[in-house]
C-alpha cells in the first residue's frame, strides 16, 4: 500500500470529541493535517479536545454543518458520530434512525457535492449478527441482532451505492483511554472502573463467553494510515483477531489492581452472542507493519492514564 505524503491537507472528523475520535483526532494532529472536528457534544463521553484542532458545536443535519464545508476544502472525512445507546434505539426508533442512517447519508451527500477525496466510516463487528463461522471475515453475511447494527449496515449501503471514494471500518470491541464506564460502555471500562474502586464485579453467564478487544489507540493508528493512503472502496475488519474471554478479562485486571475479590455471576442475557472474533488478514495486507497491542499492553496504558486523571 502506498503512503502519501502530508502537505497542507484537511481532514474533518464526526464525532471527534468522542471515545474514539479524540484518538483519531490526535493521530491527525501529530500527523500536521488541518484537522476540523464537528461534534454536538451529547454522547457521554465527548469532550476531549485537542489544543491544535478546530472544534465546532455543530449537528451534522443541520444547515451550519453544510456551511463548514462550504468554507474548508476538505480532503479526507472521517464519520464517526452516531448514536450508539441501545435504550433509545428501543424507546424511539426514530430518533436513532435519524441520528445514524439519515445523519450518515448527509455526511455522504456532502462529501459528494464537495468533492471529498475520501470518506471513512466506523462501522461495527454487530453487523455480521450470531457468527455462523470464526474468525469472522468480511464475506461474513450480514445480519444485524441490534437497531444499532441495523443502523451501521444500512450506512454502508448507501455507502456503497454513493459514488464517493469511502473505506467501511468494521471495529470489534474497542477500549482504552478516554471511555467512560457509563451509558453503553464496553465490558472492559465497567470492570475497570469497578475494580478501581474496590466495587464487586458482575458477569453474566459463566464468564466464558469471548470478545475480541482492540485497543484505541490502534484503532487511531489505522484509521490514520488508511486515510493516508491510496485505498479506496473496501471494507476491512479492524480487530486483532485474538478471542479473549470475560473471564480472563476480569483476571488480567484484577492481577494488575491486586484485586481480591471473585466476581458475581449473574444469568446470563437473553440474546448474548458467545463468541466473537474478527478476521483481521485483510487489514494487515494494506498495512503490513501495522502491530496490534496486547491486551495486557492496552490494558496497562489505559490504567497509567486513568492513574493520572481520577484520582
Amino acid at each position: 500500500m502506498e503512503m502519501k505524503n502530508v502537505v497542507n491537507k484537511t481532514v474533518l472528523i464526526t464525532g471527534g470529541a468522542g471515545f474514539i475520535g479524540s484518538h483519531v483526532v490526535d493521530q491527525f494532529v501529530d500527523h500536521g493535517w488541518k484537522v476540523i472536528v464537528v461534534d454536538n457534544y451529547t454522547a457521554i463521553n465527548s469532550g476531549y479536545r485537542n489544543k491544535q484542532a478546530r472544534y465546532m458545536d455543530v449537528d451534522i443535519l443541520t444547515d451550519a454543518f453544510e456551511k463548514i464545508w462550504s468554507e474548508n476544502a476538505v480532503d479526507v472525512c472521517i464519520h464517526l458520530a452516531a448514536q450508539v445507546s441501545v435504550a433509545v434505539s428501543v424507546k424511539d426508533p426514530y430518533i436513532d434512525a435519524k441520528i445514524n442512517i439519515l445523519g450518515s447519508i448527509r455526511v455522504i451527500e456532502l462529501c459528494k457535492k464537495y468533492k471529498v477525496g475520501k470518506l471513512i466510516v466506523a462501522s461495527s463487528a454487530a453487523v455480521y449478527g450470531m457468527p455462523q463461522y470464526l474468525p469472522i471475515d468480511e464475506t461474513h453475511p450480514t445480519n444485524p441482532l441490534s437497531a444499532y447494527g441495523v443502523s451501521k449496515l444500512a450506512m454502508e449501503k448507501y455507502l456503497c451505492i454513493s459514488g464517493v471514494p469511502y473505506v467501511i471500518l468494521r471495529f470489534a470491541n474497542v477500549y482504552g483511554e478516554r471511555q467512560t464506564a457509563e451509558g453503553e460502555a464496553g465490558v472492559v471500562a465497567i470492570f475497570n472502573k469497578n475494580i478501581r474502586q474496590g466495587l464487586d464485579i458482575i458477569i453474566d453467564g459463566d464468564g466464558r463467553q469471548t470478545r475480541d478487544f482492540v485497543y484505541v489507540r490502534d484503532v487511531a493508528k489505522f484509521v490514520y494510515e488508511i486515510s493516508n493512503s491510496d485505498v479506496i472502496c473496501e471494507t476491512i475488519n479492524v480487530g486483532t483477531n485474538r478471542q479473549t474471554s470475560i473471564i480472563d478479562l476480569f483476571y488480567i485486571l484484577a492481577g494488575i489492581y491486586s484485586y481480591k475479590k471473585e466476581p458475581c455471576y449473574v444469568k446470563k442475557r437473553v440474546g448474548d452472542i458467545k463468541d466473537s472474533l474478527l478476521d483481521n488478514q485483510k487489514c494487515l495486507s494494506f498495512v503490513p507493519s501495522f502491530k496490534f497491542s496486547s491486551l495486557q499492553e492496552g490494558l496497562k496504558n489505559m490504567i497509567m492514564y486513568d492513574s493520572i486523571n481520577y484520582r
